[in-house]
């Protein structure tokens, strides 16, 4: 299938960064005595405030933001490129592509610099939208900011809120089973165990345009 213009989530997908955000949430689980594995069930793909929200209503999410942003300060701030990242995106000087994360933009901003990642001009931030994934307005979004209709848009994620949110804007997704597995991931349209595997079927879904 031909595509116009490739839509990435950037944890898990352009950026490695599990095992940090991993012990970023576990330190803040066990500062406010929460359960571990739950609360990082419920991380991928979305907002830090509204994972607060879902696990501690009780807590002020804005404060507990800042607790976070703490933590993940004292890890460094580095999260390394995804294996194939910069090979990929320096394929695509010529066609259309968007970030499109949970995350905020001066911490992504950082993380690419420090990765030698590019940036594209469309860029869609947790602070950008009203309704995060697994909402489809972040996508929307970009693909309406790019001037492309979302059918013609391919989503590159990594976790199910991610997908549900892809497929919900209308858009072909692509799945790389970097932080959850394959059977979690089985609502894409397609699945790889790395971005560096799905390297090739990208090119050709753009070029076949």
């Amino acid at each position: 299938m031909a595509i116009k213009a490739f839509l990435f989530d950037v944890d898990g997908v352009l950026l490695d960064s599990g095992a940090t955000h991993r012990r970023i949430w576990d330190a803040w689980s066990d500062m406010r005595g929460l359960d571990r594995d739950r609360v990082w069930s419920l991380t991928h793909g979305r907002r830090p405030e509204d994972t607060i929200l879902d696990v501690a209503p009780t807590f002020d999410p804005v404060a507990e933001r800042q607790v976070l942003n703490d933590l993940m300060v004292r890890e460094g701030d580095a999260f390394p490129a995804a294996q194939g990242a910069a090979s990929l995106l320096g394929k695509l000087d010529q066609h259309l592509w968007a970030l499109v994360t949970s995350g905020s933009q001066s911490p992504v901003h950082r993380r690419f610099r420090l990765a030698s990642l590019p940036l594209p001009t469309v860029q869609i931030y947790g602070e950008d939208v009203k309704r995060s994934k697994p909402h489809p307005e972040g996508y929307l979004k970009a693909a309406g900011l790019l001037s492309v209709d979302p059918a013609d848009c391919a989503v590159i994620e990594d976790a199910p809120h991610g997908i549900t949110a892809g497929k919900a804007a209308g858009c072909t997704v692509i799945a790389v089973a970097t932080t959850h597995t394959r059977d979690d991931l089985s609502k894409a349209d397609a699945c790889f165990s790395s971005l560096e595997e799905a390297t090739p079927h990208l090119l050709t879904m753009i070029r076949n345009h």
